[in-house]
């Protein structure tokens, strides 16, 4: 299968091109660089890339693929809620946008990275894919919005899947670290704290990265017939826990750290536990393999082996802070657009 994969030079693409490649599909990037300087270890071997920013995608760039993974997007909650004009503009319009070219263009599969976030509070009781929808912020409602209105797209040529991810974690060649595992495992190494800012009772449910790419093959040689136009969880109930047994998982793996709730961000609303027995049973065979505690081993084993610094971990690694820094060097616009995009192939 010819594959398109939207943002394969971030933090979960770069996971995820070589599990597809791997199950064979013959996969192109497209992707504007923004995050691609985002390395801690080796230079990834990206694919064959086409350098354009989302908004500006054409039918012609599209035509060829039977499948589009879209993975690009304004991807946390601080940055969304900093810029949400934009966050919409590309979240949601440009997503849109894409599915609407992709069916143009005779695109037959749509895999759309959604989010678990789309509950909100929820409490304690696990959710399912027919729970109500409940975002608390810009990034959470644009994936509703994009869910919502591609849907509306689908028909016997054109099969969209909402893959709603769990709060991801792993390490990745491209690394985040504004996500809660990471940052708790680079603050534990570098500052010798697991620092929460919230009181650690908020439910999260978390899934590896790799788990993540794992579940988006398995969606691709699914047939039609049972996947069309649905949405799945994706991540492990075993993997649903409260920022404070996060956070003691973070303790066990980094040695010599202390945990340390301070509570000072107040309640934290966002509250969720998942049910994930519909992607189990959809996707015969796939199973989310990776726990928290075994995702912040491999962390600390990462960051160690490929020298993780302070600066590195608060400025490269954490999204916002990487767009105000290309932003004051000019090499990207007030709505986030490149001033010029360099064409790297893999």
């Amino acid at each position: 299968m010819r594959v398109l994969v939207t943002g394969h030079q971030g933090y979960l693409g770069t996971v995820m091109v070589p599990v597809l490649r791997a199950a064979g599909h013959d996969v192109v990037g497209l992707d504007t660089g923004l995050f691609a300087e985002c390395v801690l270890g080796p230079e990834p071997d990206d694919p064959p890339t086409i350098p354009v920013d989302l908004r500006d995608v054409t039918v012609e760039q599209l035509t060829g693929f039977d499948a589009v993974v879209h993975l690009a997007a304004l991807s946390n909650d601080p940055l969304g809620s900093l810029e949400p004009r934009i966050t919409y503009d590309i979240n949601h319009h440009a997503s849109v946008r894409l599915a609407r070219l992709a069916k143009d263009a005779g695109v037959q599969r749509f895999l759309y990275a959604s989010t678990c976030s789309v509950y909100g509070s929820a409490g304690d009781e696990l959710v399912t894919e027919q729970a109500p929808l409940r975002p608390l912020t810009p990034y959470a409602e644009s994936k509703v919005r994009v869910e919502d209105d591609v849907a509306a797209l689908a028909d016997s040529g054109f099969s969209p899947v909402f893959l709603r991810n769990a709060t991801a974690f792993g390490f990745s060649p491209r690394l985040r670290a504004d996500i809660v595992l990471n940052n708790l495992v680079g603050l534990a190494l570098l500052t010798g704290e697991v620092r929460v800012l919230s009181d650690g009772t908020p439910w999260r449910p978390l899934v590896h990265a790799r788990d993540i790419a794992a579940a988006f093959a398995a969606a691709l040689d699914a047939p039609d017939r049972r996947i069309h136009c649905a949405a799945y969880n994706v991540g492990t109930e075993a993997n649903n826990l409260t920022v404070a047994r996060i956070a003691d998982a973070v303790a066990s793996a980094v040695p010599g750290c202390d945990v340390v709730i301070t509570g000072q961000s107040g309640p934290d609303r966002r509250s969720y536990r998942v049910d994930f027995s519909a992607i189990r049973t959809a996707l015969g065979g796939f199973e989310a393999r990776w726990t928290v505690a075994d995702g912040a081993v491999e962390l600390y084993r990462q960051y160690t082996r490929w020298g993780l610094t302070e600066p590195d971990f608060e400025c490269r690694y954490t999204r916002l802070a990487r767009l105000e820094h290309l932003r004051r060097d000019g090499r990207v616009d007030d709505t986030l657009r490149p001033r010029t995009i360099g064409v790297r192939h893999g």
